[in-house]
């Protein structure tokens, strides 16, 4: 695999989709930061060894126990809406393979990650470790209920869909902090929904754009 290249090609094809949704996102470019952590985070460390040969591809992949590993995009789009700041706590729930977190490390102070299954927040808590990411902390459990020990967060982004914002997430936001998540049913149409927490409490919705991903698990009751 001709990584430089690859990597390359997938930069300049994830520039052409941001730019081709723009009329829906409101972002004509990437931030030139977020684009520099996509090209140092390799991404084939992130997929299953048999599906390596297609890491640089703009769409998601399967990585085991009915998760994938989101499209690169969608990744680039959803970090570069949180407008991640180098002094900034971020909550990402839904590690998945560890990617998105990998990505979110480059861009801030400290990542927290959630994943509901453990063999999953085991295998990337292992994989962050091995690969230098720091200043990540991966735990396995019930992302609905967000990690309060560590609230308030600069940010929080959910890397999968439920029918609407799990309340714990918005108290553990800090005033002035946005949320990012997938909202709506599988396989009745979700949003994007970028969130913005006011100082009186009060949240401001923004719809980005349709998305499809798997289902956020979990409940938002203890």
């Amino acid at each position: 695999m001709k990584i430089d290249n690859e990597l390359d090609r997938l930069l300049e094809e994830i520039r052409e989709e941001v730019w081709a949704t723009r009329h829906l996102t409101g972002r004509p470019t990437l931030d030139d930061r977020v684009t520099e952590a996509l090209r140092q985070v390799p991404r084939h460390e992130f997929v299953p060894a048999e599906l390596q040969f297609g890491a640089y591809a703009n769409h998601p992949l399967p990585i085991g126990h009915g998760q994938t590993i989101s499209q690169p995009y969608i990744v680039a789009l959803m970090t570069d809406l949180i407008r991640p700041r180098p002094d900034a706590v971020v909550l990402e729930i839904g590690t998945g393979s560890g990617y998105q977190a990998a990505v979110l490390s480059r861009l801030v102070k400290r990542v927290y990650t959630m994943e509901i299954v453990e063999a999953l927040a085991t295998a990337a808590s292992e994989r962050l470790r091995r690969l230098g990411y720091d200043n990540v902390e991966v735990r396995a459990g019930n992302g609905c209920l967000g990690w309060p020990q560590h609230a308030p967060y600069d940010a929080i982004l959910v890397a999968a869909a439920a029918s609407r914002i799990p309340p714990a997430l918005i108290e553990q936001l800090k005033p002035g902090g946005i949320l990012v998540m997938p909202v709506g049913a599988q396989h009745a149409g979700q949003e994007l929904i970028a969130v913005r927490k006011q100082a009186s409490g009060a949240i401001e919705k923004t719809c980005v754009l349709p998305v499809v991903f798997v289902p956020l698990t979990g409940t938002a009751e203890d």
